[in-house]
Order: C-alpha cells, then structure tokens, then sequence
C-alpha cells in the first residue's frame, strides 16, 4: 500500500439512522460560533442574545450547547430525535467524518460500536474523494 493513501482508500460506508446515539452518552462538548449561533436562533424564533443565554455555556474562550445535567443528553435531542436538525452546528453536520475517527481503521470500528449508521448494511459508501470532501467542512 502506498504510504501515502488513507487506510480508508476504498471508501467507507455511513448513514444516518436518525437514533440520535450520537448527541447523548458521555459528556462532551458541541462546539457553537457565531454564524451557527445565529443560525440556531433563527430556527428558534429569539435573538443571538437570547439563543447564547438559554443555550449555551461558555467553556473557556468559546461556546458549546447545553448536555441535560443527568443523561448529558444535547439540549436539542428530544425523544431520540433532533430538534434544530436543520440548523445543527458543523460539529454535528460533519459527523462521523472527523479526523480523530479517521486516523486509523480502529478508530472508524471502535465508533461504528456506538453509532449504528457506520458500516451499517445498505448505506451509502463514500469514496476516497467524498470522505476527504467531508473532511475538508471541519
């Protein structure tokens, strides 16, 4: 194998089931900027103020949504589902095509164990080319 090719070489396959695994479990962060913050409050009806006040804990320098204190559930996850699936952060848009998910083909199973969508039979199987076009939107 050409040292310079990605284990991933001949594609991998994802699609989302919608079980909403990946926006509850460990405690964690979902990362917010300003375009994604305005986003969001758009799809909430309220101001960017408003949005950062309800929504958002600062951790740092930076913004991340809400975990529900118990479940560490995102505060958008309601009965499995999302509920500003349209307007979801990049963090989540881009998911599973992380960088740390991709390092190496470990990684990809040790995720496809909590996320039922990787590997799942039937999915769509990117190509090289659409993984590292995924990758390039983090």
């Amino acid at each position: 194998m050409d040292k310079q090719e990605p284990w991933y070489k001949e594609g991998l396959s994802f699609h989302c089931t919608g079980c909403g695994e990946c926006c509850t479990g460990s405690p964690g962060y979902v990362w917010v900027d300003d375009e994604e913050i305005d986003r969001l409050a758009t799809h909430k009806e309220i101001t960017p103020e408003a949005f950062v006040k309800k929504y958002t804990r600062r951790i740092g320098n930076r913004l991340s949504l809400l975990e529900h204190s118990k479940t560490y559930d995102c505060v958008f996850l309601k009965d499995k589902k999302c509920l500003v699936y349209e307007a979801r952060p990049r963090q989540c848009r881009t998911f599973p095509w992380w960088p740390e998910q991709l390092t190496s083909k470990k990684e990809w199973e040790e995720e496809a164990a909590r996320c039922e969508g990787i590997n799942h039979q039937g999915s769509k199987l990117y190509t090289l080319e659409e993984i590292q076009e995924e990758l390039s939107k983090n």
